[in-house]
């Protein structure tokens, strides 16, 4: 039983998190304000998984891919994890 809530709670945090990431890439083309709730919100919840990649991922030209690569990340993590559950 323990196992199934476990399962289920990984799930929905990469649900979650995929979500934010991309209403994340869906924001930087709208250009809201950055007080705006939505976009707090957003910056929040994905600024911590983007930063340490930007760190070490070059910009190429005005493309950013860390969302890229953070989902990517996230897909293989959940996978690792529902392996070893």
């Amino acid at each position: 039983m323990d196992g199934n809530i476990i399962v289920t709670f990984i799930r929905i945090l990469v649900n979650v998190l995929w979500f934010a990431l991309l209403a994340r890439v869906v924001l930087s083309w709208i250009k809201l304000s950055p007080t705006n709730p939505l976009v707090v919100i957003v910056f929040q919840i994905t600024e911590p998984m983007l930063a340490p990649i930007r760190r070490v991922l070059p910009r190429m030209a005005m493309i950013d891919l860390s969302p890229m690569v953070a989902l990517i990340i996230i897909i293989v993590i959940q996978r690792l994890l529902l392996r070893i559950l």
